[in-house]
């Protein structure tokens, strides 16, 4: 069971581990989802050569793919590297940036399930609604729905894959298709900064490659993002603010920031 105690105890082990996370992910957030590796303690490598990419999945802890720009040669390096990843048996997690809005977009993020279940899938609820193939609008790569309309969706999609899928929202919603966590962590003013949902993805690697239990790590990942954003705002004076604030939050999160703001809870 997820709860205070095990995300300081996984905080803990990628400060002292530094885990190298592989990322293939967009142009947009590459430099902010680096640093946010970087201030939880993890080591980023952002690599999408098409040439480099088995290579890298051999020295990384965990592999992070995200379809936020996607072109034809990346599509081969996402392949690649989750072929590599298989081979390896390394735990991956899938961002389907923007699914439900573009065929491109959608296809993408259902052909690379197929070459490998990932560990995680992370998305808001209109990606999560869009991949399970549910009624669903998606307002460019911004949801119009909240987490609880996508919970079927998203029980229905790591029962089919055998993953976890963890829904991004007001209330974060974390599946195995058992049970459900809800994260009630962050603030109204995180939407606002482009790429948090994106560094929420790149967190879930940090705590897949410690963790082997996906849904505690994906849950974690949930709970830092939303502890962090709190903390942000305790300083922070708008969206600028807050995305400076927030990585020193990551990076000065103590036990006890966990222990009295972590709101988490198992149905």
């Amino acid at each position: 069971m997820p709860d205070a105690q095990t995300l300081w105890r996984d905080v803990q082990r990628i400060r002292a581990d530094a885990p190298l996370i592989h990322n293939i992910t967009n142009y947009v957030v590459m430099n902010s989802t680096a640093n946010a590796l970087l201030c939880l303690g993890a080591s980023p490598v952002m690599a999408h050569a098409p040439e480099e990419v088995d290579d890298m999945v051999s020295l990384a802890g965990a592999l992070v793919i995200n379809i936020g720009t996607l072109s034809a040669s990346w599509i081969e390096s996402m392949e690649k590297a989750i072929g590599a990843a298989s081979r390896r048996e390394l735990p991956w997690v899938l961002d389907p940036v923007g699914a439900g809005a573009t065929s491109l977009r959608t296809q993408t993020a259902i052909r690379l399930l197929g070459n490998m279940a990932p560990a995680v899938i992370r998305g808001n609820a209109s990606e999560i609604m869009a991949l399970h193939g549910a009624a669903s609008i998606t307002k460019g790569v911004e949801s119009v729905h909240d987490t609880d309309a996508a919970l079927a969706s998203a029980m229905a999609l790591a029962d089919a894959y055998h993953c976890v899928v963890s829904v991004s929202g007001e209330t974060d919603l974390v599946t195995n298709s058992r049970d459900v966590v809800r994260v009630k962590n962050g603030h109204a003013l995180m939407p606002r900064v482009t790429g948090l949902g994106c560094t929420a993805t790149a967190l879930t690697g940090a705590f897949l490659a410690i963790n082997p239990d996906p849904l505690e790590a994906a849950s974690h990942a949930m709970g830092v993002m939303g502890i962090a954003g709190e903390m942000a705002m305790d300083n922070a004076v708008g969206p600028g603010t807050l995305q400076l604030h927030f990585l020193d939050a990551l990076y000065a999160l103590t036990e006890t920031d966990v222990r009295e703001r972590l709101r988490m809870s198992l149905s």
